[in-house]
């Protein structure tokens, strides 16, 4: 498997997954884009993992396209589609990520250590906790290469973190948001040192791994799904199934025979 992207496991329960092309900033290319399905689709099969990273390696988390070329897509690409077949085929692998990131069942933390620009900001805002070092800029850069603004979900993602008007002017202007004013504006939900992203990131895990497995793993489905759903009595229809699930589960007993016993849950493995 490529090495473009690394996958390690910093402690128990925690699966960390490196984007791994640091003299080009962790740029994406279809290896690295690949890469990363697999990754994802690795750590979803895992039952032992809870939670996973995401970071990069060096001093940025990513630049998003590489600009030098990206390659050819994994999809089998009919030769008579031509060169737009060819760009469709790159676009859903890349925007495809997204999607992945909401899919797999565990949470996904962006440690975000340096830069996340164009396609690497769509990674961290398809993240479903956002932890940035004091370094890390962001930009919706995709406007400053002649393309839309609207790509890889940002479109749909970003306003629902910061507000429409906040997200157009980050859109349009393609201009770089220093940790702080990300954080401010609720891009990102804390600001740490840098050097010191990851472990406030394992700290976080720590704090989701506490919880029941099968708990955590609808909290991510529900909360994903009502972003979409059109009205509040669906969305509580949905919680109100996910609950009985829950509240049929070995987890949901584990859990208040621990606090009976007071003592810490021993939960299964994996939901």
């Amino acid at each position: 498997m490529s090495d473009t992207v690394l996958l390690t496991g910093p402690e128990p329960g925690v699966a960390l997954l490196t984007l791994n092309r640091p003299e080009r900033l962790n740029a994406m290319t279809a290896e690295l884009v690949g890469a990363l399905h697999d990754r994802l689709d690795e750590v979803a099969d895992d039952r032992a993992t809870r939670v996973v990273v995401l970071t990069g390696a060096g001093r940025a988390f990513c630049a998003g396209l590489d600009l030098t070329g990206y390659g050819t897509p994994a999809a089998n690409v009919d030769p008579a589609a031509g060169p737009v077949g060819m760009a469709l085929a790159t676009q859903e692998e890349i925007a495809g990520l997204v999607i992945h990131l909401r899919r797999v069942p565990q949470p996904v933390i962006a440690a975000v250590n340096g830069a996340a620009a164009g396609g690497g900001l769509a990674l961290v805002l398809g993240s479903d906790i956002r932890l940035a070092a004091s370094g890390a800029r962001f930009s919706a850069a995709f406007i400053k290469i002649g393309v839309s603004g609207c790509d890889i979900g940002t479109s749909w993602l970003l306003p629902r973190l910061i507000g429409a008007g906040a997200a157009h002017e980050m859109m349009l202007t393609g201009r770089l948001v220093d940790a702080e004013e990300a954080a401010s504006r609720g891009l990102v939900l804390e600001v740490v040192e840098d050097g010191t992203v990851l472990d406030r990131a394992l700290d976080e895990a720590r704090l989701v791994m506490a919880n029941s497995p099968l708990g955590v793993r609808l909290t991510k489905e529900t909360m994903w799904a009502s972003l979409e759903i059109g009205g509040l009595a669906a969305a509580i229809a949905l919680e109100n199934h996910t609950q009985v699930l829950c509240l049929n589960s070995a987890d949901q007993r584990e859990a208040v025979l621990a606090f009976l016993e007071k003592r810490p849950p021993r939960w299964a493995p994996g939901a």
